[in-house]
C-alpha cells in the first residue's frame, strides 16, 4: 500500500468518503475557519457536499498573526467556498486578557457567539470546526466552549488525525497540506501575564520579520523584555549565521524587546502551555 508519511492512502479515502457522508445529510454549515490545514479540509470538503450552503467565516482580531487573513481569503477563493470575515472582540474582554490557563475558554466563547449568529442568519447551518482527534489530548479549554454551544467537529467524528488531514489534503490537491502550524498570537505570552494588544502586534510583527527571512515555522515568546525564539532545529545553525542574525536583532530589538535569545529546544507547538512552559 502506497503511503505518505506512515499515513496510507487507502485508509485517507475511505476517511475522506466517510467525512462527505457526514456533511451530505446537513442543510447548511457554517465552518469556523482560519485557513489553516485543518479547517481548509473541512470547508473544502463542505462546499464539495452543500455547495453555496457552506460557508467559511475566519474571525479577525489582534489575536490573528500577521498575514493569515488575506491567505484565508485566497485559499477560500482557491477552493470555491463561499467566504465572509467577521470581527470578534475577545481582546476586549477582561477574562481574556488576564491570560490564565483557561484564556483559550473565553477565546473561542466569543468567537462561537458570533460564528452562532450567522448560522442563525444562514436558517439554522451547524457551526463546525477543523478539530482533529490529535487535538483532544492538547490542553484545549477552547473544546468546553465548542461543547457548550453545540460546535460539531467533523474530523473528530470521522476520526482522522492530523497526519490523516494532511494526507487527505495533499491528495485533494489543497495547497495548506503542508502549511506549517499556527495559533493565536497570545499564546506567545506567559499565562498570568497580562495581555495588551500593543504586545500582539509586536510579537505579530517580530513572527513576520522571521518568516520573511525563510523561517515559515516559527514563534517569538515573550518573557518581559526577553524575546525567545522557537524554529526548527534544522533552521538554528541559519539562524545563527552572522547576517541573519545581526537582521534579527535589529529588528526585534527595534520593537523594544531588549533582549534577543534563540530557544536550542526548537519549536514545538504548546510550549506555554501549564505543563510544557519553560
Amino acid at each position: 500500500m502506497t503511503q505518505s508519511d506512515g499515513v496510507g492512502v487507502t485508509g485517507v479515502a475511505s476517511k475522506l468518503d466517510d467525512l462527505r457522508a457526514w456533511f451530505a445529510p446537513l442543510s447548511g454549515v457554517v465552518v469556523a475557519y482560519s485557513g489553516g490545514t485543518d479547517s481548509t479540509l473541512v470547508a473544502a470538503v463542505a462546499a464539495a457536499a452543500l455547495g453555496d450552503r457552506a460557508l467559511a467565516v475566519t474571525a479577525a482580531s489582534p489575536s490573528l498573526p500577521p498575514g493569515e487573513l488575506p491567505e484565508a481569503r485566497r485559499v477560500a477563493n482557491l477552493i470555491g467556498v463561499r467566504h465572509r470575515i467577521v470581527r470578534t472582540r475577545e481582546t476586549e474582554k477582561a477574562e481574556y486578557l488576564a491570560n490564565e490557563p483557561d484564556r483559550c475558554y473565553h477565546c473561542r466563547t466569543e468567537v462561537y457567539d458570533v460564528l452562532a449568529r450567522v448560522a442563525e442568519e444562514a436558517g439554522g447551518a451547524v457551526v463546525v470546526s477543523g478539530t482533529n482527534v490529535d487535538d483532544l489530548g492538547d490542553h484545549r479549554p477552547g473544546l468546553l466552549a465548542a461543547e457548550e454551544r453545540g460546535v460539531r467537529h467533523p474530523l473528530v467524528e470521522t476520526g482522522f488525525s492530523k497526519a490523516d488531514v494532511r494526507e487527505a489534503a495533499r491528495t485533494l490537491g489543497l495547497p495548506t497540506w503542508n502549511k506549517p502550524s499556527s495559533a493565536c498570537l497570545s499564546t506567545r505570552i506567559p499565562y498570568g501575564v497580562r495581555i495588551t494588544v500593543d504586545d500582539l502586534r509586536k510579537v505579530g510583527r517580530a513572527e513576520r520579520l522571521l518568516k520573511e527571512l525563510g523561517f515559515l515555522q516559527c514563534r517569538v515568546r515573550v518573557h518581559g523584555e526577553i524575546a525567545r525564539i522557537e524554529v526548527e532545529l534544522e533552521d538554528i545553525p541559519r539562524l545563527a549565521e552572522p547576517l541573519v542574525r545581526a537582521r534579527v536583532l535589529e529588528g526585534l530589538r527595534g520593537l523594544g524587546y531588549r533582549y534577543v535569545a534563540l530557544d536550542l529546544e526548537g519549536f514545538r507547538s504548546g510550549s506555554m502551555n501549564p505543563e510544557g512552559a519553560l
